[in-house]
């Protein structure tokens, strides 16, 4: 009696252990919020696995054990094993051999519109004389191809003319976030104008110990992007997350019935833009790309997305995007795409400002270790009351405006 009354609870406890585990793996990666927006196969594969790996478990513990039964029980426990194995996978939809991400092309804005002391520049300028200027010693800029109008604003305001024309290294750069990075961490650039850093990127810079020293000098709103005909203009920040975890794959799912699959692009890794989709998404794993019934692979996911973004197929432009507000309303804008609304509030100055548009981030002044020197006093600058004005004047949100 004991023996039996021993082997019941062991099989309780294995069973709800079993339950317990998918409950807390489905709820960390949130398919219980999602409610029913799943509606593909690819985002409905952790939950089959889930529910596969407590049947497994649960038959394993509860059938009656004997010589006969082994096929079914080894069976049962290599699908249990298999469901555990293939999750993390699962998660991703990572299941293609051939990646729909195409390499970074050439297409962006023209910077030399924003080269600083050049002839008809579309550089902001201050009102009056800067405060601060620099005759020599110049530090050397770099950063995400978005903020090279503000830094290069800042050069041209701080650096002398002349200086800056003899200058041996020449003091502003463009490499883009990825590049830029590389660089500070090296030790080649003083300071480096990005959005936050991706974790990838992180870690190289602890592992070449590189102390990086992050100071947020502004605001961006980071907004989602579609085709101008695309009847959605708003997405909540569910939807969003949904999307890009891989739950929602049809337009259909978000009230555009006619709208077919979600052309969901993404940008490359290390990208500003990508590093503010994983920090939106957060712990959530973002789905790698899947394949796209569309006619031509050029179409998917490249450094040319806010041009990709207004793409028709088959009578209607189904494709989403995400950047910067800057970037894709004034630096690289596209008449054919519009900004879609968050949870009810476009991406506005005023929004930005009294913090009702849900994605606002800093962008950061880094430098490789602690300020010092004339790179200290351009920072400090920067946070004044000029520095702030430039990038407002810009087209970014400056710290003090904030409410």
């Amino acid at each position: 009696m004991a023996k039996k009354l021993a082997i019941l609870i062991l099989r309780i406890i294995v069973t709800a252990a079993a339950v317990v585990a998918a409950v807390v793996v489905l709820y960390r990666f949130e398919f219980f919020s999602a409610g029913a927006a799943p509606d593909n196969i690819v985002g409905m594969l952790p939950v089959v696995l889930a529910v596969a790996f407590v049947g497994g478990i649960t038959a394993i513990a509860w059938m009656k054990h004997s010589k006969r039964r082994i096929p079914v029980a080894a069976t049962l426990a290599v699908m249990a094993v298999l469901s555990a194995a293939l999750y993390p996978t699962a998660l991703t939809g990572n299941w293609w051999i051939h990646s729909s991400t195409r390499a970074e092309s050439d297409a962006g804005p023209d910077l030399t519109l924003y080269a600083p002391f050049s002839e008809n520049s579309k550089l902001a300028r201050l009102d009056g004389q800067s405060t601060l200027k620099f005759e020599g010693d110049l530090p050397v800029l770099d950063g995400a191809t978005a903020l090279y109008p503000v830094y290069a604003a800042f050069a041209q305001a701080v650096y002398g003319r002349e200086a800056f024309d003899i200058a041996e290294t020449k003091p502003v750069l463009c490499t883009n976030t990825r590049g830029a990075y590389e660089a500070v961490t090296k030790g080649a650039r003083d300071i480096i104008f990005v959005a936050g850093a991706s974790d990838a990127q992180k870690a190289a810079a602890k592992a070449a110990g590189a102390e990086l020293v992050f100071t947020p000098v502004g605001l961006e709103a980071f907004v989602f992007v579609a085709g101008k005909t695309n009847p959605i203009d708003n997405l909540t920040s569910r939807q969003i997350r949904n999307i890009y975890s891989g739950k929602t794959a049809y337009w259909g799912t978000l009230g555009w019935r006619e709208g077919g699959r979600i052309v969901a692009y993404q940008r490359p890794e290390g990208s500003g833009s990508q590093t503010g989709l994983q920090s939106l998404m957060g712990n959530l794993p973002i789905q790698a790309p899947q394949p796209m019934p569309i006619p031509d692979d050029i179409l998917i996911g490249s450094n040319s997305l806010m041009a990709q973004v207004s793409m028709e197929w088959n009578g209607g432009q189904p494709a989403l995007g995400y950047s910067y507000r800057y970037y894709a309303t004034t630096m690289y804008a596209n008449l054919d795409a519009k900004l879609l609304s968050t949870d009810g509030f476009a991406p506005t100055s005023e929004n930005i400002r009294n913090g009702s548009y849900p994605f606002v981030n800093h962008f950061y002044a880094v430098t490789l270790g602690k300020p010092t020197g004339n790179v200290k006093l351009l920072i400090d600058w920067i946070l004044e009351a000029q520095g702030q004005e430039l990038i407002e004047k810009t087209g970014y949100t400056g710290l003090e405006n904030m409410r």
